[in-house]
C-alpha cells in the first residue's frame, strides 16, 4: 500500500508556540507509519520554515535546510539543495496568527494541496473573535454582551463600559488564543492596563460583560451534513478564571467533566447550537466551539477554535475519545476528511 505524505507543519511566530510544539508531538506519535510517510515542518518564531528529520526535546535548526513554497506546482523545495518534494496534505498543528487565521490555508490554497481543518475564510472569521460575534449574532445565536477598542480610539471609562456591560468585565485580543493577553477588570486603573496588556497582541481588543457561568465545550469532526458533533465537557479552573496557566502550568488544578453532568434539555440545545454555529461560520474539517451556562441557564457562545490543542490535556481530543475515537483514530480521520473534500 502507498503511503500518504503528510506535511505536519508546527511552531508558528504566536505567541502560542511551545503550545503547537507540545501539540504537534502527540499528533506525531499517533501517526501511523505504516499509512502515512510524515514531513516535519517547523516553523520558528520568526516565520522561517525549515525541514526537521526528528522531533528531538530541543529543536535545533542550525544544520537542517529551510524550505519555500513553488505556488501552484504542490512542491516544497529546500534550501540549500533545492530539493523538490510533494505532500499530499498539509496538517497544521498551529494556533494563532499565521497558523489558524487563513494565512497557512491561503498558501495552502496557492499550491494547490490539501489541508486539514477549516479553509481561508472560516479560519479568518472564527479567529477574529469580534467578527464571529457579529456573524453569530446576525443569525441570533446568543452571545455576551460586548464592546470594541482599537488602536487609536480614546481610551473608554470605566463607567461608561459598565453602564451597559455591568460592573465587572473582561478584556482580550479580539485575534489571540490560549488566554493570552485576557484580564478581568473592575475598575479604571485595571482597565486602562488591561488594554494596553491586550493591545500588546492585538490592535483590535474585545471588552465583554463578565458572566457568573460554567465553562463547557463541544468537538466537531467533518464537513457539512456529514459532521459530527460529541458530547458536552466541562472545564472546571483552578481559579478565578481559564487562564494560560490553568490551561497549561503543570501544576494546574483544573478538572474536566466528560460528559458534562447537565440536564438532556441543556445539552441538546448545546449540540444543537454548536451544529448551527459551524454552519453559520462556514466551519469544515475540525472545531471546538466553547459555550458559557449562566446560572439562569442562559446558553452563550463564548468562542471558535478551528485549530484546537491537541496536548496530553486538551479538550478536544478528549471530547472524541468518550465517544469512542482514540487519538490515533482521531488524527486518521481528520486527514481522511482534508483529502475527501
Amino acid at each position: 500500500m502507498q503511503r500518504i505524505t503528510i506535511m505536519l507543519l508546527f511552531g508558528g511566530e504566536s505567541s502560542e508556540h511551545s503550545v503547537s510544539i507540545s501539540s504537534a508531538r502527540n499528533v506525531y506519535a499517533a501517526l501511523d507509519d505504516t499509512k502515512y510517510d510524515i514531513i516535519l515542518c517547523y516553523i520558528d518564531e520568526g516565520g522561517k520554515w525549515y525541514l526537521l528529520d526528528d522531533l528531538a526535546a530541543q529543536i535545533d535548526t542550525a544544520e537542517v535546510p529551510q524550505i519555500v513554497p513553488l505556488m501552484g506546482s504542490g512542491n516544497f523545495m529546500t534550501i540549500p539543495g533545492n530539493d523538490l518534494f510533494a505532500p499530499d496534505v498539509m496538517l497544521p498543528i498551529l494556533h494563532g496568527a499565521n497558523g489558524e487565521d487563513g494565512t497557512v490555508q491561503g498558501l495552502a490554497r496557492l499550491l494547490h494541496i490539501p489541508i486539514v481543518g477549516c479553509d481561508l475564510e472560516a479560519s479568518a472569521i472564527c479567529m477574529d473573535k469580534v467578527v464571529t460575534k457579529q456573524l453569530l449574532d446576525h443569525a441570533n445565536i446568543r452571545t455576551v454582551p460586548y464592546e470594541v477598542h482599537v488602536t487609536g480610539d480614546p481610551l473608554p471609562s470605566f463607567g461608561q463600559l459598565s453602564a451597559s456591560l455591568g460592573d465587572t468585565l473582561f478584556v482580550k485580543p479580539a485575534r489571540s488564543g490560549s488566554s493570552v493577553g485576557v484580564s478581568k477588570v473592575r475598575n479604571d486603573s485595571e482597565l486602562s492596563a488591561a488594554l494596553a496588556d491586550a493591545h500588546q497582541h492585538d490592535a483590535k481588543v474585545l471588552i465583554e460583560k463578565a458572566i457568573v457561568a460554567r465553562e463547557l465545550e463541544i468537538g466537531v469532526l467533518g464537513n457539512g451534513h456529514d459532521a459530527r458533533i460529541s458530547g458536552v465537557g466541562e472545564i472546571m479552573p483552578d481559579r478565578e478564571f481559564y487562564d494560560f496557566d490553568s490551561k497549561y502550568d503543570s501544576a494546574s488544578q483544573t478538572k474536566v467533566a466528560i460528559p458534562a453532568d447537565l440536564p438532556d434539555a441543556i445539552s441538546d440545545e448545546i449540540i444543537a447550537t454548536a451544529g448551527h454555529v459551524y454552519d453559520v461560520l462556514g466551519c469544515s474539517g475540525l472545531s471546538r466551539i466553547d459555550f458559557f451556562l449562566s446560572d439562569d441557564s442562559q446558553v452563550y457562545v463564548n468562542e471558535v477554535n478551528t485549530l484546537p490543542g491537541f496536548t496530553n490535556i486538551s479538550m478536544y481530543p478528549k471530547l472524541w475519545r468518550a465517544k469512542g475515537l482514540d487519538y490515533g483514530s482521531l488524527v486518521e480521520a481528520l486527514i481522511k476528511t482534508a483529502l475527501n473534500q
